[in-house]
C-alpha cells in the first residue's frame, strides 16, 4: 500500500521566517554553538555528537582534507584552467575521482571490516587471519603509494580514538588484519579514517560522502591558489609540447 505522507523530509525546512535543521533553529540555536563538524554529525546521525565523538569525527575530516598534487586536485585545476567562470565544475571535477584509488578506500574499508565484524568475532585475530585466508589480494585499508613504512596520519587517529573513547571493533580489527597480513604494508590514512567512521556509527554507504565534504575544503584551497599561482595552463603545455604521437598501424 502507498504510503500517502511518502513526501516529508526531517532534515530541514524554511518559511519567511526562519530556517530549521533537524528540529533546531539554525539562527537561534546552531549558528555560533555548533561546528560544521558536529552540524554534520547531527544530521546524519540526527543527534548531536559527544565532545569525543565531534573530535573524532573533525580529525577524521582533517586527515582526508588534502594530499598533494594528487589526480583528483589535477582534475580540479586543470577543469578550472578550461572553465574559470565555473568554480562548481572544478570543484565537481575533482570529486568525481573519489574510487578505488583515492578517498574510495574510506567506504571501501569499513565494508570489508563490517562483512568481518558481522560473523563470530569474539577472537578478532583468528577472524582478520580467517578473512585474509578468504581474500588473499588487494586489501582495502593497506599500503600507501608514498607512505611505505607508516601512514603519518594512522598513529595520531589511533592515539585520538584511544583518548576519545571512540576506539571500537572496526579500528581494532583493522589493527589485527595488518597484522595477520604479515607484508609489511601500513595501515592507510583512508582505512583508518573509514573504520573510525564506522566505529562513530555512520553506516558504510555515506563514509565516502565524509571523504568527499573533507576533500571539497582541500580542493578549494588548491583552487584559490591556482587563481593566484596557476599550473594549470602550464602543466597542459608541458604534457602538450613533451607528448609523442605514435599513429597506429593502418590496416592493409
Amino acid at each position: 500500500m502507498t504510503d500517502e505522507n511518502w513526501l516529508r523530509t526531517s532534515v530541514g525546512t524554511s518559511d519567511a521566517d526562519s530556517i530549521t535543521v533537524m528540529g533546531r533553529d539554525v539562527a537561534g540555536e546552531l549558528m555560533g554553538n555548533v561546528t560544521l563538524t558536529e552540524l554534520a554529525f547531527l544530521v546524519v546521525r540526527r543527534r548531536l555528537p559527544s565532545e569525543g565523538e565531534a573530535r573524532m569525527l573533525d580529525a577524521v575530516l582533517v586527515s582526508l582534507a588534502d594530499h598533494g598534487l594528487t589526480p583528483t586536485v589535477l582534475a580540479a585545476r586543470l577543469t578550472f584552467t578550461g572553465a574559470p567562470e565555473s568554480l562548481q565544475g572544478a570543484i565537481a571535477s575533482g570529486l568525481l575521482g573519489s574510487g578505488s584509488v583515492f578517498l574510495g578506500v574510506v567506504e571501501d574499508t569499513a565494508r570489508f571490516l563490517g562483512a568481518i565484524l558481522e560473523g563470530e568475532t569474539s577472537d578478532l585475530a583468528a577472524a582478520a587471519r580467517e578473512a585474509l585466508a578468504e581474500h588473499p589480494g588487494r586489501v582495502p585499508g593497506l599500503g600507501h603509494p608514498i607512505h611505505k613504512v607508516e601512514d603519518p596520519r594512522t598513529p595520531r587517529l589511533y592515539a585520538i580514538a584511544e583518548e576519545t573513547g571512540t576506539l571500537g571493533p572496526h579500528l581494532r580489527l583493522l589493527r589485527e588484519v595488518a597484522a595477520a597480513h604479515g607484508r609489511g604494508l601500513p595501515i592507510n590514512g583512508a582505512g583508518v579514517a573509514g573504520a573510525a567512521l564506522a566505529d562513530l556509527g555512520f553506516r558504510a554507504e555515506l563514509l565516502r560522502g565524509f571523504a568527499l565534504l573533507a576533500r571539497t575544503a582541500g580542493l578549494l584551497g588548491h583552487l584559490a591558489e591556482e587563481m593566484d599561482r596557476p599550473l594549470g595552463m602550464p602543466l597542459y603545455r608541458e604534457v602538450d609540447e613533451r607528448a609523442e604521437y605514435e599513429p597506429p598501424p593502418r590496416e592493409s
